[in-house]
């Protein structure tokens, strides 16, 4: 007789299942099936509480669970091959369960990143969706951390810092307040917060022109801080060149102080990658038949100190934090 784990499984996941390797979920484990290509491996967990509101909609829940992983495989140059999902769950409710696994199903094969397999298990605690991810990617190939050179071109998609003000409305936060009253402007900003848009498009133009690349999550003063610390260099960015969306951009030109929390707030899912200057404008070119924006920021330079953000006078700006800390 199944327990009940089974049947939660059964009803909500093996649909999800599509691929020949996961077995039906059957199995105590998944098959992916070799080829020529490396395989990139990537987990992320979300908790109820850090990174999702205890209110937030369960489909938004799922899709952000899946979708921060497969930021991670874009700025790593891969191709989504299939994850494995862990749910810490209080309980099976099926008002909560229902909408999630349709939304995780819908952006499984979207991205065309199967469900092989997981686990569920029961706490009294916060909810918690870890997943584990995989891409695959030419051998040799996969872009790392490490690998800037001085001169390159500093490089990042989309826009930052509207993640960061969505939750500040959701937590009706005093800064977020000075725009409340456009609904319109509220709900993108939330919706950015919500749920990111993985750049899996620009995957290959990555893994083409990079030398170095990360996903943006905590912040992109501290993740440049990161790269720049594993590629032994460091680096110059005029603050005034960072793409910022217009609503964001109007906070900051009012002088609401909203510059830190823009870059050092988290949760953007844009790709920071640098770019030999010889390749930048191929780069871009590949970017807009992929349909990704991407901008130049600044310039990777020789040093180890952190990276310095200047303003359009030359002046440094000076952040009094770098990036969100889960701890």
């Amino acid at each position: 007789m199944p327990s009940n784990e089974d049947s939660l499984i059964a009803r909500y996941f093996r649909p999800l299942a599509t691929d020949a390797g996961a077995f039906d979920l059957t199995d105590d484990a998944a098959l992916i099936k070799s080829s020529a290509d490396d395989i990139v491996v990537t987990t992320d967990a979300i908790v109820e509480g850090v990174h999702f509101l205890s209110d937030d909609p369960p489909d938004t829940v799922a899709r952000k669970a899946l979708r921060v992983n497969l930021s991670d495989l874009a700025a790593k140059g891969a191709v989504p091959a299939g994850f494995v999902l862990t749910l810490a769950l209080r309980g099976a409710d099926d008002a909560w369960l229902a909408p999630f696994a349709r939304a995780l199903g819908e952006d499984a094969a979207s991205f065309r990143c199967p469900l092989l397999g997981g686990d569920t298990v029961s706490t009294p605690g916060p909810l918690t969706i870890s997943i584990t991810a995989f891409g695959r990617v030419l051998p040799g190939r996969m872009i790392r951390r490490a690998g800037a050179e001085p001169g390159d071109r500093v490089v990042v998609t989309g826009t930052i810092g509207d993640a960061a003000l969505g939750l500040a409305f959701l937590k009706h936060d005093a800064m977020a307040r000075a725009l409340a009253a456009d609904d319109a402007i509220k709900e993108m900003l939330v919706e950015r917060y919500r749920i990111p848009q993985p750049r899996v498009a620009l995957a290959q133009a990555v893994r083409d022109h990079a030398t170095a690349a990360m996903d943006v999550s905590d912040g992109l003063a501290g993740d440049l801080a990161k790269l720049c610390a594993a590629s032994g260099v460091s680096a110059i960015v005029n603050a005034s060149t960072i793409p910022f969306s217009g609503a964001l951009a109007m906070l900051i030109d009012q002088d609401y102080g909203v510059l830190e929390l823009a870059v050092s707030g988290g949760d953007d899912y844009e790709i920071l990658c640098t770019i030999p200057e010889n390749r930048f404008e191929v780069f871009v070119q590949a970017s807009k038949l992929a349909g990704v924006p991407v901008t130049s920021i600044g310039t990777i330079i020789a040093g180890s100190a952190a990276p310095r953000f200047i303003d359009a006078g030359g002046a440094e700006i000076v952040l009094p934090r770098l990036s969100y800390s889960h701890f």
